[in-house]
């Protein structure tokens, strides 16, 4: 026999001695997909969900779960989607080649709707920790969930608080032109305006801008005495600080993405006072928040932002419904996942028939010496 054929053979003979030991080949595992910015803007976000996914495999891997009468080996499988809808429809096509069984993504909802039609065409569940456009669970797919309230549950509640209990009569918009940012800012005009509310300026930008002295120019003429900004920190904190320098004394008061230390850093002393209504109730307040804050920032060294508990919550949600289904394949556990009561950190976890969380909270906050406070909690 030739030196080259016993080579080969020996190869086969010991990865199939390798298979028989019980050491997992790449066929083992489960793969659960992460798609969010981790590069640019938006990064920060982004890796807070990466964790936060990291964080719940780990404690699942080392619970010895075991499905189908074999041990459940998760790996997490990271896209980096650049806040940039045409990336994400190309990472989450590369996700699904590589066989991911879930993904918890993505987080800008300019990214995640056409995402999302990529996942719904390859029968791979989505879940959102972060998206928030209603228009996402609204496209009648089965594959599509959300586990925080939507722009018209946050933004809606911002709205009507500015009329009935801040009584703001003349209150200006801007928004950053994003799905996000357009979206959230329809939703609170909405709510005002059906609050018998007025809007007396809606201004724009766009998520890479950081001079906003034509929009607030134009709004101080208004004699404005509410603003609103759709969009996210850093520029939220922007805005914030070039309201004092241009002496426009009305109340500030932000959506979603913008209760984080950013916002204090970038705006500085002119932060006090400032109000943003955020997705969820405030993490103090939960049962398990502490514990899961503590435990975030231990495992990573730095402090979690808004959306790790609800990505922790979306992968658990996902581990769970495989579980409860005794297999990691979508077509068998996707009943389990839309049928399923959780008690997550983030609150109670259970699912419309559009796959939208069933009972959201969102929260308004205003700085008070230089920290980020709860004020008043909804549902």
């Amino acid at each position: 026999m030739c030196v080259l054929k016993k080579i080969r053979i020996s190869a086969v003979v010991a990865a199939t001695g390798l298979l028989l030991s019980g050491v997992a080949s790449a066929d083992d595992v489960t793969r659960i997909g992460v798609a969010v910015p981790l590069t640019g803007n938006n990064a920060a976000y982004g890796k807070d969900i990466e964790n936060a996914v990291k964080l719940a495999v780990s404690e699942a891997n080392a619970s010895n779960l075991t499905i189908g009468g074999k041990p459940l080996k998760l790996v997490v499988e990271s896209g980096d989607d650049q806040a940039d809808p045409r990336t994400g429809v190309q990472i989450a096509q590369q996700l699904v080649d590589k066989g991911v069984t879930v993904v918890i993504g993505h987080f800008n909802s300019g990214t995640t709707i056409p995402a999302s039609k990529i996942y719904s065409n390859a029968h791979v569940p989505m879940i959102t920790p972060a998206a928030t456009n209603p228009t996402i669970t609204e496209q009648g797919s089965a594959y599509v969930f959300s586990i925080i309230a939507t722009d018209a549950q946050n933004a809606g509640a911002a709205g009507r608080y500015a009329v009935e209990v801040a009584k703001a009569k003349r209150i200006a918009v801007i928004d950053d032109r994003t799905a996000f940012g357009q979206g959230e800012a329809d939703e609170f005009v909405k709510a005002v305006t059906a609050a018998q509310g007025g809007i007396v300026d809606r201004q724009y930008t766009n998520d890479k801008a950081v001079d906003f002295s034509a929009q607030l120019t134009h709004i101080k003429g208004q004699n404005a005495d509410l603003v609103f900004f759709a969009g996210l920190n850093p520029q939220a904190g922007m805005v914030k600080k070039k309201m004092k320098q241009l002496g426009i004394r009305a109340q500030f008061v932000g959506g979603g993405g913008v209760v984080e230390p950013t916002f204090l850093g970038v705006a500085g002393a002119d932060a006090e006072g400032a109000m943003a209504w955020e997705y969820g109730s405030p993490i103090a307040s939960l049962p398990r928040g502490k514990e899961f804050e503590a435990k975030y920032q231990q495992k990573f060294g730095s402090a979690m932002l808004s959306y790790a508990p609800f990505a922790y919550d979306a992968t658990w949600s996902a581990i769970k419904a495989m579980q409860a289904a005794n297999s990691t394949k979508p077509a068998d556990f996707l009943a389990k996942l839309r049928a399923q009561e959780y008690a997550g950190i983030t609150g109670d976890i259970q699912f419309t028939a559009s796959g939208a969380l069933t009972r959201p909270s969102t929260t308004l906050y205003q700085v008070a010496n230089g920290k980020w406070v709860p004020v008043k909690t909804v549902r």
